[in-house]
Formats: C-alpha cells, sequence, structure tokens
C-alpha cells in the first residue's frame, strides 16, 4: 500500500489522519496475499523508490510498532473483519523528514516494493479542477 500524505492539508490540521485520506492518496497492491501466504510479516522488507532512486528501505521487524501491537491497539477501539487492511507506514527516510525535504510531485514515478510479493508503481497526478458545487468547495 502506497498511503501517501497531502502534506500541506497536515500542516494546517492538528491530526495527521485526515492528510491520509485523500481520493487517490492510498493505493493498495499490486498483490492482496493472505497471512498464511506471508508467514512472519517481521521478516518482510519494504523498499520505496521514488524516480527509480532508492528512498526507504527497511524490515517490517525496524516499524516502530510491531504488527501484533498494531492490531490489539486498533481491536481495542473499533472491530477488525477478514480483509480489513491496516496501514503500518513505511521505514525511516519519509520525504518531510529529509534535509532538504522532498516532496512528491506531478510526474514522479514512486514504487512500492515488498520482495517476494510485489511492486506497486504509481505516478503522481495533478489533483482535478473543482468544478463549482463540488463537495470541497
Amino acid at each position: 500500500m502506497a498511503e501517501n500524505s497531502v502534506r500541506d492539508f497536515q500542516k494546517h490540521n492538528a491530526q495527521v489522519t485526515p492528510g491520509k485520506n485523500f481520493e487517490r492518496s492510498g493505493a493498495i497492491g499490486p498483490w492482496l496475499v493472505t497471512a498464511d501466504e506471508v508467514g512472519d510479516p517481521a521478516r518482510l522488507q519494504v523498499i520505496t523508490r521514488l524516480n527509480g532512486t532508492v528512498m526507504q528501505q527497511g524490515d517490517v521487524s525496524d516499524l516502530i510498532f510491531p504488527i501484533p501491537e498494531l492490531i490489539a491497539y486498533i481491536s481495542a477501539f473499533t472491530p477488525l473483519s477478514p480483509g480489513d487492511v491496516i496501514a503500518t507506514g513505511t521505514p525511516e527516510g519519509v520525504g518531510s523528514s529529509r534535509k532538504p525535504p522532498r516532496f512528491l510531485a506531478v510526474g514522479d514515478t514512486l514504487e512500492v516494493e515488498i520482495p517476494g510479493i510485489g511492486t506497486l508503481v504509481n505516478t503522481v497526478a495533478d489533483e482535478p479542477a473543482l468544478e463549482q458545487g463540488d463537495a470541497h468547495d
């Protein structure tokens, strides 16, 4: 899953979650696999590339919160059902923390790979112009 953040929106809001829920900002794929196909998720590696350059690379075991802890925490306040997707975040190296910061731009190609599962490839597109009367007005 490429769960991209709309950082300019997040700057004006105390909560980061709304900036992660914009239309077309959370691609999933290229495959969905079941837990029995993955084995121990802590052994998986996540690699992100921006325009072919590796920007992040790390093991799921290096995430701030272990997967079982995330599941326990989330299920304490919302029911989880088969098929639900939990976005864990990515390894160290997000663009907003770089010096200088590196934000995605129209035309950039972002790849998120988990070796043995697949690579999700997306090209950043400009947001569509709003028409008068759209819900976003």
